[in-house]
């Protein structure tokens, strides 16, 4: 008989099973494995204010497990809900992180107090039948009764009464099961909450317009099928009425969708940043279950990456059935993905693949080492008054084969740095990252004077801009300076080549870039549609995802791959 492991070991078994590979998963849940065993190995430190709660995380998962199964055959049998290893180490995140010390602000306000909860809010993206909704009813009936929370306020919130109701309901029918439960705690079940008499502690379900529900006082807000939320109100307005708790959660739980604009999809980017470690915020807890880029839907064993319950509560012969019919029918392939491989479905996906972006990263290199390589310039200057990207590429050959070397540098005025628009702009600023010009529109003539400078001591070929946004006007100085300006329209035809072999550059380990942190965000940013010809143009999913850095990349290297093409064409001689 093996060893009865407690849930924190399980959560952490989970872990390292994903890492190792004993455990299939997609690249998120491989980085949200990483995370938390980082975090362990520097818990308690200067630089990371958090340990790990053993008794906590325990305490939470020990609950759950008190809690009576109510639907299907498990129900039939009388049986307890069991967690699984990937279940325990939701709860386990969910719980058994707490501060080390009260954290404060720049201006001494304090942000979190000390051994309370880090994680303030959850996203977890994951299929259907992955008993998400049982989940998520047990643990807002932790957060009701066994949380210390006095006059605990408790919502299951959605777009619909109905919606709202499916977790809410599941709760209610699980207290009433769970007699000893209610006893203990003195929860009453009615027709519209759940209660407890001695803390005024309630949870109901939600479904009203943000605009309507001014007052709530939440300590947990579950929201279920985040991706069916048409307007983000509901969202907002829960968030902020969790002022007044020390420890508040809210908790997002859906699978994949097709509304790219909604709040869960923005959600989602913010948290494929955090696992990507493009952005930091060490208060957001986040895991999305679903098929990596180029995996083929339809073989079957990468099912388990989008569906960890597949063969507990997703059933592999529903599975078969359902591949079946979307193979058959384009129709049902869309469901199918979104559905059971939570897989987001329309035109656009994300472009680059950012481990493999990582790897090209070398902080230690030196723009004073390729002085004498060539040197071509991308110039894109979006506008006044945002972000413009100057990017230096240096062409060298190594065992006969091409790198390009990547400089870049971001400008940006300095009202735009204080108006709110990005929290991370300043903090760029202070690292070095970001070149701020007095005033509320860019410096235009400190741009030119440092480009012109790089004519003097470099090999320098030409310099490629976008004739948008008042450049022509700009590029002309540049040329009576004696510069070799060229203009490239941001055309498909213009883009796609060179942004195909940027990406095989990468893949390769020939694109090397130096670590910088805005250029990876801008990155991050890049989603790409596909022509009927296969060809591919940057675009980005929201204003504030800004791309300007790999724009300058592809208008450098259009004009680099036209004379690496001219150089391998062989020299026709005429007789």
């Amino acid at each position: 008989m093996g060893e009865v492991l407690t849930h924190h070991r399980r959560a952490a078994r989970y872990a390292d099973d994903v890492i190792t590979g004993k455990q299939i998963a997609c690249d998120y849940i491989k980085r949200a494995c990483e995370r938390f065993v980082r975090d362990l190995q520097k818990q308690r430190t200067k630089s990371f204010p958090f340990w790990m709660d053993n008794d906590e995380a325990n305490r939470a998962c020990e609950f759950l497990e008190c809690l009576p199964h109510i639907k299907g055959e498990w129900a039939k049998k009388g049986l307890l809900l069991e967690l699984e290893d990937w279940q325990c180490f939701v709860v386990v995140n969910i719980f058994g992180w707490k501060c080390s010390e009260t954290i404060t602000d720049i201006d001494g306000n304090v942000m979190m107090q000390q051994n309370t909860r880090r994680f303030r809010t959850v996203y977890l993206e994951v299929a259907r039948k992955n008993a998400k909704s049982t989940l998520l009813s047990g643990i807002g009936l932790y957060m009701l009764m066994a949380d210390g929370e006095a006059g605990a306020e408790v919502y299951s919130a959605a777009t619909t009464h109905k919606q709202a109701k499916i977790v809410w309901a599941d709760s209610k029918l699980m207290a009433e099961k769970a007699a000893g439960l209610k006893q203990h705690f003195g929860v009453d079940t009615n027709a519209k909450n759940i209660s407890i008499r001695d803390t005024a502690a309630k949870f109901e379900p939600l479904h009203s317009q943000g605009e309507t529900l001014d007052g709530l006082n939440v300590h947990c807000a579950i929201n279920d099928e985040l991706h069916a939320h048409k307007k983000r109100d509901l969202y907002d307005v829960l968030e902020t009425a969790t002022g007044s708790r020390t420890q508040p959660l809210v908790l997002n739980i859906t699978t994949a969708g097709t509304n790219k604009a909604g709040i869960c999809y923005e959600l989602r980017l913010y948290v494929v940043k955090i696992l990507e470690r493009v952005i930091k915020d060490e208060t957001f807890f986040g895991m999305v279950y679903t098929l990596d880029k180029d995996d083929d839907a339809l073989n079957r064993k990468m099912w388990p990456k989008a569906n960890p319950n597949y063969g507990i509560s997703v059933y592999p012969f529903d599975m078969e059935r359902l591949a079946k019919k979307a193979e058959e029918s384009p129709a049902s392939m869309n469901n199918f993905l979104t559905k059971r491989l939570n897989v987001w479905c329309n035109a656009e996906s994300a472009w680059m693949n950012m481990r493999e972006w990582d790897k090209c990263a070398d902080p230690t290199m030196k723009e004073t080492d390729f002085f004498s390589d060539m040197l071509w310039i991308g110039v894109d200057l979006a506008s006044k008054i945002d972000m413009n990207a100057v990017v230096r590429l240096y062409k060298r050959v190594i065992d006969d084969e091409t790198h390009v070397f990547c400089f870049p540098t971001f400008y940006l005025p300095e009202q735009a740095v204080h108006d709110g628009s990005n929290s991370q702009y300043s903090g760029w600023q202070r690292r070095g990252l970001l070149t701020v010009t007095p005033g509320n529109i860019i410096d235009m003539d400190q741009i030119e004077d440092e480009v012109i400078e790089l004519r003097d001591d470099r090999d320098l070929q030409e310099v490629c801009y976008d004739p948008g946004h008042n450049a022509t006007q700009w590029a002309a100085h540049l040329e009576d300076e004696g510069l070799d300006m060229v203009e490239v329209r941001p055309t498909v035809l213009n883009f796609s080549e060179p942004m195909k072999w940027w990406e095989a550059l990468v893949k390769a380990g020939r694109f090397h870039h130096d670590g910088n942190a805005i250029m990876t965000w801008m990155v991050s940013n890049v989603v790409v549609k596909h022509d009927f010809k296969d060809n591919i143009y940057p675009r980005k999913e929201r204003n504030e995802n800004k791309i300007d850095g790999p724009v300058a990349v592809c208008l450098g290297l259009n004009r680099l791959l036209t004379d690496e093409n001219a150089e391998s064409e062989p020299t026709v001689m005429v007789i």
